[in-house]
């Protein structure tokens, strides 16, 4: 793919902010590049980025230009007023010709190849499937976009989207057409048919309803943010064996494995803390885990190789991590 380099996800970049678009009420667009034009590293469809927009302000955000452009990263942010801080600052701060610092690209939600596609996205969730759409042209899969939002205004690349691939996509904007008929869409199973699926909570939890009766591994879905907690497995404390630093500490119920490494001294790149992002993500090499995150498919979490340590726990006494 071109423009791929060795640059590792924990390397960052000084990037520029080298245009800025309002592409929907509420939404702004930011293409990033390099001073010296030089090509970014490659990235797959489904990846995004960290924006490091202060010390202690870092958010994730989906890259939607294309993966076959190594000259630019496109994110598109949506302003929440009520949100963390991250969404007001690219909004009311940055401005074209800006430096910021960016890390990754980190993908959790690849697209697999298959036969037949169909893509669900709400609201500001069309951001990581833009590029999937351009992937699954190039596949010559079969493929299809339903995509709502509350108003057409406020649904970013609906125009583009349209002119480019004509009636494989739906434009259901939810003051015309109510909410997306997933009965319609997902009632009946279809064979050789992956889902991809990305929004807000209650829309993933309606797709994930539906999906119960496909195979296991036909949905696949993205979190802007945590699922519903769930009980941890183990009430009591664990160890945590630290291989490479050879330090072991003691997890307590209230502490969560990061928290507990980072005081032991070993630094971890970590982000939202909240088992959304992947920044932690940390090899297991000993021990199953109670995994808590909202990003591994049930085959990764049993496989019980990898752990997001800000929130996953030890599902037994130890576990040993390639730290």
């Amino acid at each position: 793919m071109p423009g791929n380099t060795t640059t590792p996800p924990e390397a960052g970049l000084d990037l520029v902010v080298a245009r800025r678009t309002d592409e929907a009420a509420g939404v702004v667009s930011l293409d990033l590049r390099r001073a010296d034009g030089a090509p970014l590293p490659a990235w797959t469809p489904g990846a995004h980025i960290d924006l490091v927009l202060a010390p202690d302000l870092v958010r994730q955000y989906s890259l939607c230009s294309s993966p076959q452009d190594a000259r630019v990263w496109r994110v598109a942010v949506l302003r929440e007023k009520e949100g963390r801080g991250g969404s007001l600052h690219v909004h009311d701060k940055l401005s074209e010709g800006d430096p910021v610092r960016v890390r990754g690209p980190r993908n959790h939600f690849a697209l697999e190849d298959a036969d037949a596609y169909l893509f669900i996205a709400g609201g500001i969730g069309i951001t990581p499937i833009v590029s999937m759409l351009e992937r699954a042209e190039r596949l010559g899969s079969a493929w299809e976009l339903v995509y709502g939002g509350r108003t057409l205004a406020s649904m970013a690349f609906h125009d583009v989207l349209g002119t480019r691939y004509g009636e494989r996509v739906r434009i259901r904007p939810e003051d015309v057409y109510g909410l997306l008929d997933l009965d319609a869409l997902l009632g009946t199973p279809r064979p050789g048919t992956l889902v991809y699926c990305c929004g807000p909570e209650p829309l993933l939890k309606a797709v994930e309803e539906r999906c119960a009766d496909w195979p296991a591994d036909a949905l696949h879905v993205e979190r802007f943010t945590p699922g519903e907690p769930r009980v941890p497995l183990r009430d009591g404390a664990f160890e945590v064996e630290l291989a490479r630093s050879g330090i072991t500490v003691t997890v307590p119920p209230d502490r969560s494995v990061l928290r507990a490494v980072e005081e032991a001294g070993v630094r971890v790149l970590s982000s939202c803390r909240a088992g959304t992002c992947g920044t932690c993500e940390t090899t297991v090499l000993e021990g199953t885990v109670d995994h808590r995150d909202s990003l591994l498919t049930p085959a990764e979490r049993e496989a019980h190789d990898t752990m997001m340590i800000c929130v996953s726990r030890a599902a037994g006494p130890r576990l040993v991590l390639d730290l």
